[in-house]
């Protein structure tokens, strides 16, 4: 099963996205982009009222949402967000405590994974330069559509010397950029729970549909 992990819609405010716009792209080219589904990420929030079972059902592509959100250490990719962690956390904070965000969510069910983290600057490995490394790490996003090639690519040190697991997501804040990088599943994945259960397990790989042609 391939999703694709990082989509931002029109609810991200620096995006213009709508949902189903990227369906209607993603329909026109599965050939090149074979997506079985997208998770939509927003910027610091998430709607627990948010239904996406109509568009679903017309366009046969699954639908599944997270959320990003910013802390010292860079962004953070959570998945299966309940009530309780929009209790704990303010997505809305710029400056969340990455640690506890880590521990706390892994605590209530969910998954939380930093993303572009080879972004010069602002992503986990240049924060790892200056700050000890963050306890309880499984994943992070081995492949971003938005970063630079050389960006990606240092990811994979990161993997290796920490053991985590690498996804993939095209970070996509225009409907053309959809699927250009995903992650592709051993396993079935039918809702958000299995989502977090599946990146818990390791069992997927990060692919670049850039490269193919």
């Amino acid at each position: 099963m391939i999703l694709d992990l990082h989509l931002h819609s029109e609810l991200s405010d620096d995006s213009r996205a709508p949902v189903e716009a990227y369906l209607k792209i993603l329909a026109r080219k599965r050939a090149e982009r074979p997506l079985d589904g997208i998770v939509l990420t927003e910027h610091r929030k998430f709607d627990l009222e948010a239904d996406y079972r109509d568009l679903e059902d017309r366009y046969e592509v699954r639908i599944l949402r997270g959320a990003e959100v910013e802390s010292e250490y860079g962004h953070i990719l959570v998945y299966g967000v309940n009530r309780d962690m929009l209790r704990r956390f303010d997505f809305a904070d710029v400056r969340l405590p990455a640690q506890e965000v880590i521990s706390e969510v892994e605590r209530m069910g969910g998954i939380a994974a930093p993303c572009h983290p080879g972004r010069v600057n602002v992503g986990l490995c240049a924060h790892y330069e200056k700050k000890p490394p963050l306890e309880g790490v499984v994943a992070v996003e081995a492949l971003n559509g938005g970063s630079k090639a050389a960006e990606n690519e240092r990811v994979g040190e990161l993997m290796q010397t920490y053991g985590y697991f690498g996804f993939g997501g095209s970070d996509s804040h225009l409907v053309s950029f959809i699927g250009i990088c995903a992650t592709e599943f051993e396993d079935e994945i039918a809702d958000e729970q299995g989502l977090v259960e599946a990146l818990k397990g390791g069992r997927y790989r990060a692919v670049d549909f850039r490269t193919r042609g």
